[in-house]
């Protein structure tokens, strides 16, 4: 059996106490990796080079002994390897073109990714050979309704309406965009397990915006898609959803999509969670990254909390979302502390 606690939770086994990563743990919030992105040209550059995608993300690692490591990189280096174009602009997120016809979506091209994902590829047999061997590699890639929702709306959105009605108004144009997003999915999570990866996660980020047929169709089923490829192609490799903001769909998610693990949002009840998703798939989450920038009495009562709503099932602590840029390093330190101290 692996030593490896993360994987063990993935298998089906209950640790106590559970083991530990946190979304967006490698990055802006830390000093070291604010001082690396003063000599580099922009994420994208940072993404694409090993050298400084290799170093960040094993930074936290160093610092806080996480059980896992998460690749860095960002789930829009997949259609931006397609040909899609991309840019980060500071203070206000991506920024792509909008694909709103045939014309755009023809001119996304699988054959591209292989190549462009090279030096992402590479980053993840870098980081696998360097990481201490208690601790797991996570590779990811974004769900094709999230990255979607990037693609059409032309970047970040609160509703991403243009998005669920490009859906609804062009079903079969929007069909085509996610499965063609579902076969560059495959293919890339593929190339970072054989790379390294020891499992893979799914990030659904927007999946909480569609109503249940919309859910089912563009959220359960490539996911189902994906997940039955990565195992038919890795056997036994373990794999991880996040449909954020799921609610009460998680049981759905949970049960027919084949996933090992989902990931529980901020605002998802431990003991609902718990009682939608079947006992031997792992729950990932779920604790405010607000909490984590408040420290103290607060960060140690809802981790705690949180941990032991989860006692006797598999369960890997984590945030409901990502690390806040705010996030001061020693409430990161105090957080690992106060888990590996659960008596």
């Amino acid at each position: 059996m692996t030593a490896k606690k993360l994987l063990r939770v993935l298998a089906g086994e209950a640790v106590w106490p559970p083991p530990v990563w946190l979304m967006r743990q490698a990055g802006r919030y830390l000093p070291e990796y604010r001082a690396l992105r003063e000599e580099s040209d922009g994420f994208i550059a940072r993404c694409t080079n090993p050298d400084l995608a290799t170093e960040i993300t094993l930074q936290p690692i160093r610092r806080y002994g996480m059980d896992a490591a998460i690749l860095f990189s960002d789930i829009l280096m997949l259609p931006w390897a397609m040909g899609h174009g991309l840019d980060f602009v500071e203070g206000e997120g991506p920024v792509l073109p909008k694909l709103r016809d045939a014309a755009a979506l023809n001119r996304l091209s699988l054959d591209r990714v292989p190549e462009m994902t090279a030096p992402i590829i590479e980053t993840v047999r870098r980081v696998r050979a360097t990481l201490p061997e208690s601790c797991a590699l996570i590779g990811f890639a974004g769900s094709p309704f999230t990255v979607a929702c990037y693609m059409v709306e032309g970047g970040g959105s609160r509703d991403f309406a243009a998005t669920r009605l490009l859906s609804y108004a062009e079903p079969v144009l929007f069909d085509r965009l996610i499965d063609l997003l579902v076969e560059a999915t495959i293919g890339y999570l593929s190339a970072q397990v054989a790379a390294g990866a020891e499992t893979v996660m799914l990030f659904d980020t927007w999946a909480g915006l569609l109503p249940p047929a919309e859910f089912a169709r563009h959220v359960v089923e490539p996911t189902k898609r994906i997940v039955a490829a990565i195992k038919r192609l890795h056997p036994g490799l373990p794999v991880i959803g996040f449909p954020r903001l799921a609610g009460t769909q998680l049981g759905a998610y949970a049960g027919q999509t084949g996933v090992d693990a989902v990931g529980l949002d901020t605002a998802a009840d431990p003991v609902v969670a718990a009682s939608l998703v079947p006992a031997h798939i792992a729950l990932q989450g779920n604790l405010d990254p607000l909490a984590v920038v408040a420290g103290g009495e607060a960060l140690e009562q809802q981790a705690t909390a949180i941990a032991t709503a989860f006692r006797g099932r598999p369960h890997i602590f984590n945030l409901g979302h990502g690390i806040l840029p705010q996030t001061p390093t020693e409430n990161v330190a105090a957080l690992i502390e106060r888990l590996r101290s659960l008596p």
